[in-house]
């Protein structure tokens, strides 16, 4: 398993193999038959271009109240768990002991994008972020600590799972586009990104 590192953010190339992706991707459509996908605002109640959903204690909500945690579905029901294959990503990348709270999946399609951002929203900030990409190849864009500055990127590939944590845990970070149909993970096309961060 390959592994490089770009500013200090670990990418570990091809992580999950194909009959993972495959298993995971059934996890996630579980979860989003339970909590289905609901496309965010932000405060200024303009619509984000992805779509999600959540999974585990705590899921992540952007309206027009701001960005934050909670423990239920706009719809009301409680978040399912997170699945298994990310929670054994998890063990194995994290370098931490504690499970994480949350898993924010995130679905990209063809025009969709992820705006330059940082991962702040949570208690404790020592504990990594790690994420896992599926489906279609994603250019990932890191930045700084603030905003502005050179940035770097790199391409994402279905199987990719990426940490950031240590000094990386805080940097900008973004997705600026995808190669709509480069995977056959996904009969529609598009990605799924899931997140897995310790909250409290």
């Amino acid at each position: 398993m390959e592994c490089m590192t770009l500013r200090g953010v670990r990418i570990y190339k091809g992580h999950l193999s194909r009959p993972d992706q495959l298993r995971l991707l059934d996890e996630v459509r579980d979860v989003a038959r339970k909590a289905p996908l609901f496309r965010p605002v932000t405060s200024r109640g303009q619509p984000m271009s992805v779509r999600m959903t959540s999974a585990g204690e705590l899921g992540w909500i952007s309206d027009r109240q701001g960005y934050r945690y909670q423990d239920h579905h706009p719809d009301g029901m409680v978040w399912p768990p997170i699945p298994p294959t990310a929670l054994s990503v998890w063990g194995k990348v994290s370098g931490v002991k504690r499970k994480p709270e949350c898993c924010l999946v995130n679905y990209y399609e063809e025009a969709a994008r992820m705006g330059l951002h940082q991962d702040k929203d949570e208690t404790d900030v020592s504990m990594p972020v790690v994420s896992i990409s599926l489906g279609d190849d994603a250019l990932f864009r890191i930045g700084n600590q603030t905003r502005g500055g050179k940035t770097e990127s790199v391409w994402l590939q279905s199987g990719d799972v990426v940490v950031m944590g240590g000094a990386a845990r805080l940097l900008y970070h973004g997705v600026d586009r995808l190669r709509f149909g480069s995977s056959a993970l996904l009969e529609q096309g598009g990605r799924i990104n899931l997140t897995l961060r310790v909250v409290t």
